[in-house]
């Protein structure tokens, strides 16, 4: 054979290997392809859902009532003027803190001193008239022992007697009249408080016909809480009163806390001083007071009347109460609930009734125990019914 074909038969021999492995490979390449279509269409379902699971805190907590109310003034007068006169003088700026017996008007005074002196002198006059009866009568008295005058005339003298002392206490009344009449022309504080504005300016007649308001002044401090008990929660403070013997009913205070719009931590502490008799058959509550000390910081004291407050009073004392963070609480159709992960790590939506906030703190009053798993985060991965891993987290 000659040198030219081996050459073509070597290189036609050497070309159809690589076409039989390039075959090969292009054979491997679609089986390959071939196996991995078939490793997607078969479905893996993914892990269940982490969540945070913790269980209740349980630790001894006061159970209270909170309640809205609202703010009124120990006492309130309206200062009138009771006599007729001009007002010649204002003795204090509008908004005042005064004194009790703090000089506050003085309706002109002349007429009054005047009325006061001539009813003195009429009182001098029939304390002189008295005497001169007196003696009288006693010299009659003498004179009819010696038949010297006649009984006509020692009971005109009696009579005379009697009448001077009737004067005489007439125009003590008079005098004393006169010098309470002197009195109102100057207006005085009945008690330490706040005055509200003038209402008369000087030289205006008052008391002409009938009393005229001249200012109102308020007191302070103390204040007044007012505020309605619901009748569900008023059985509540009855049965824990008939628990409490160690004292007589006469010997008890309830103490009673108060905020007002701003404040967090309940920092006024006052005591109920007044229960309504009968609750309101329309409203089914029963009217309640407590009053608190005020004390004035600079020129105003903390709280006003009118003020809206929250209020707190402490019903009773759980040793054992279970309380879980507030975000864990859900809401469904006005029923709170939460979400507990069984021992199955299964989700349970739990209806719950919830009790006061501390802190950040929900007390649960029924529907959770002290060993069930409570879901606190990853809330929105857990569904009722749902299986979750539960990752435990230890109570703060």
């Amino acid at each position: 054979m000659a040198k030219g074909q081996v050459g073509r038969d070597a290189r036609a021999g050497f070309l159809l290997r690589g076409t039989v492995q390039m075959s090969l490979l292009a054979a491997a390449a679609w089986l390959g392809i071939v196996a991995c279509n078939g490793d997607r269409n078969q479905y893996i379902p993914p892990p269940p859902p982490q969540v945070t699971v913790t269980r209740p805190v349980t630790q001894a907590i006061t159970d209270y009532v909170e309640l809205t109310g609202n703010l009124q003034a120990y006492a309130t007068v309206d200062l009138v003027a009771r006599i007729e006169g001009f007002l010649s003088s204002i003795e204090f700026q509008d908004g005042d803190f005064v004194d009790q017996g703090k000089l506050l008007f003085v309706i002109e005074p002349q007429p009054y001193e005047a009325r006061l002196a001539l009813a003195l002198a009429n009182v001098d006059q029939q304390k002189a008239l008295l005497l001169r009866a007196e003696q009288e009568y006693a010299r009659q008295l003498r004179l009819i022992k010696e038949n010297a005058t006649a009984q006509s005339e020692v009971e005109k003298w009696r009579a005379e007697r009697d009448a001077a002392k009737a004067a005489l206490n007439q125009a003590l009344a008079n005098a004393d009249i006169a010098k309470i009449n002197l009195g109102y022309t100057r207006v005085n504080a009945p008690f330490r408080g706040r005055m509200e504005r003038h209402l008369v300016d000087l030289g205006n007649l008052v008391g002409a016909g009938q009393a005229t308001k001249l200012a109102t002044i308020v007191r302070l401090d103390p204040i007044y809480a007012y505020f309605n008990l619901s009748e569900l929660e008023l059985v509540r403070l009855l049965a824990r009163d008939r628990e409490d013997n160690s004292r007589r009913a006469t010997d008890k205070t309830i103490p009673v806390y108060l905020q007002i719009a701003g404040e967090q931590d309940y920092s006024h502490q006052g005591r109920l001083d007044f229960a309504s008799a009968t609750v309101n058959a329309t409203t089914g509550t029963l009217l309640l007071r407590a009053i608190f000390e005020n004390p004035v910081v600079g020129n105003t004291p903390v709280l006003l009347p009118g003020m809206f407050a929250q209020i707190r009073i402490p019903v009773s004392v759980n040793e054992n109460a279970l309380l879980v963070p507030d975000s864990a609480l859900g809401l469904n159709q006005g029923r709170h609930y939460l979400l507990i992960v069984n021992d199955k790590n299964v989700v349970e939506q739990r209806p719950v009734e919830i009790g006061s906030l501390m802190d950040d703190m929900r007390v649960i009053r029924d529907g959770l125990q002290s060993d069930d798993w409570v879901v606190v985060e990853g809330i929105q991965r857990a569904r009722p019914d749902a299986t979750v891993t539960p990752v435990k987290k230890a109570p703060r």
